[in-house]
């Protein structure tokens, strides 16, 4: 849903309640990761730079390639409109711990204490989105939904199940990941507590959302979505990641 439309001089600027949602998730993540002072401004500025492009880029991509590659083969240049279609939360994630590794190694910091930084805070923007989502009519879920905040589409009321999963995210993950935070937990342990808690909040959201139209349910099922195979390798790195961790640490 547009949240207006100007055009100048033949160009069209028509920003989306999603958008506005996530450049608001931007900015807050900026402005929390400054105040802790754990980076210097040239490096939280890379940092930013790194990850929108990382999101951005990895969102687009992950959606082509896991969700309607057959589309793009034949129409490649409409990958580039990322106003149109969809995104991917799964792909985004690869991309952001790509940029994460990259962006460490330049900066000679430790990898798992950076990524820490970045995703304990990212669950507001996740639910901002997420709102985002609700408010275009987007990922609405089961149909003949008869309880509060329907959302309609083709005049039937579905499940909303966006903001399922924003509560979700925002009761459970975003308040989990602050109290380990203050715990100083050791470097890696938010990362990996992240990974397992989006992927099972993911899965379990896939119940009461209608899967994608050109994918439907997969291996000839009738629950078992994308969504939900995409979140199995995010919680089991989640699950290697905190086994190693807590290994390290009875050693030391």
């Amino acid at each position: 849903m547009k949240i207006f439309s100007l055009d100048i001089f033949g160009i069209t600027f028509a920003p989306t309640w999603y958008g506005l949602m996530y450049a608001l998730g931007f900015l807050f993540w900026y402005l929390i990761i400054k105040r802790r002072k754990i980076f210097t401004e040239k490096e939280l500025d890379s940092l930013l730079l790194f990850m929108f492009i990382a999101v951005v880029g990895g969102w687009r991509l992950g959606y082509v390639l896991f969700y309607n590659l057959s589309y793009f083969v034949d129409h490649p240049l409409d990958a580039l409109k990322i106003w149109e279609w969809g995104m991917s939360f799964h792909g985004a994630t690869i991309a952001v711990i790509l940029a994460l590794i990259l962006w460490s190694y330049m900066y000679k910091k430790s990898l798992l204490q950076v990524s820490d930084e970045v995703i304990a805070i990212i669950p507001i923007g996740l639910m901002l989105g997420r709102i985002g989502n609700y408010i275009n009519g987007e990922l609405y879920g089961y149909a003949n939904y008869t309880g509060p905040f329907a959302m309609m589409h083709d005049g039937i009321p579905h499940f909303p199940s966006p903001l399922l999963e924003a509560l979700l995210e925002w009761v459970f993950l975003l308040i989990l990941l602050q109290y380990l935070q203050k715990k100083n937990p050791p470097y890696g342990t938010l990362s990996a507590v992240f990974l397992i808690g989006y992927g099972i909040i993911r899965f379990c959201i896939e119940f009461f959302r209608l899967p994608d139209t050109q994918i439907g349910y997969l291996f000839g099922s009738s629950w078992f979505t994308m969504g939900q195979l995409l979140s199995l390798p995010m919680i089991a790195l989640g699950i290697i990641l905190l086994i190693m961790i807590w290994k390290k640490a009875g050693k030391s």
